[in-house]
């Protein structure tokens, strides 16, 4: 489970986000949405430690800067942070020590899954934008966390490769794992997301239960909730 508390971050005069609060909730796909300049990137950047912050981000009950946290925590960034000279493999095998993994098998399967076994030879700096990542997926579910954030996870992808990652996102839900979503591709993931949070202007403007909802879609909520704000100022100044 990912839990955000009242979190509060300011750059010098501009207040990025505002007392934002939500919860990824385990065995679910939560989605993060906002236009350009809401504070998602913020916010993310909090949940992975990267941003000292007010407030309180916990990753199954630990405190998210915790050793226990980033053991039970798979992030995947919207541009794969990779290192270009080493091999597919290498990477692998630098997580698998690094989390103590022995199944090395898993790793077989997710190199089958994303269709990189014949490129597990090959150094990052030679993969195409989608092979990197796919490589950082692997990467982020080798050692097998309890709560994974993925930040626009299709961007660079082709079709089969979004496919593939939609049908991994699905069975890992269903095995209890906490997922979150960070994307402003909302058809993308409309019949695959269970609950939803609207963030503009720092704020969570609202949440969304796709369960719940009847005569209208997430995007038509998303654009009440955030009309106009692309013509707006993108942060609250102090």
């Amino acid at each position: 489970m990912i839990e955000v508390k009242n979190l509060r971050k300011d750059y010098g005069s501009v207040l990025a986000v505002d007392d934002a609060s939500f919860i990824a909730q385990n065995g679910k796909i939560t989605v993060l949405l906002g236009p350009n300049g809401a504070g998602k990137s913020t916010t993310i950047k909090s949940i992975c430690g990267l941003l000292k912050f007010e407030g309180e981000i916990l990753i199954d009950g630990y405190d998210n800067k915790t050793v226990d946290a980033k053991r039970n925590f798979g992030y995947v960034p919207e541009v794969a942070n990779l290192y270009e000279n080493l091999t597919v493999k290498e990477h692998i095998d630098f997580i698998m020590k690094a989390y103590e993994c022995e199944d090395e098998s898993f790793a077989d399967e997710l190199l089958r899954l994303f269709e990189l076994e014949d490129k597990k030879d090959t150094i990052a700096k030679e993969l195409s934008k989608g092979m990197k990542q796919k490589v950082s997926m692997i990467l982020a579910l080798l050692y097998k966390p309890h709560s994974i954030m993925v930040d626009e996870p299709m961007i660079g992808l082709d079709p089969k490769a979004i496919e593939s990652t939609l049908h991994l996102l699905m069975k890992l839900k269903d095995e209890g794992v906490a997922i979150l979503i960070s994307t402003h591709i909302i058809d993308m993931i409309d019949h695959y997301y269970d609950e939803a949070y609207i963030m503009d202007k720092g704020q969570i403007k609202a949440h969304v239960i796709r369960e719940e909802l009847k005569d209208k879609t997430l995007k038509d909520i998303f654009f009440e909730v955030t009309e106009g704000s692309e013509n707006e100022e993108s942060f609250k100044t102090l």
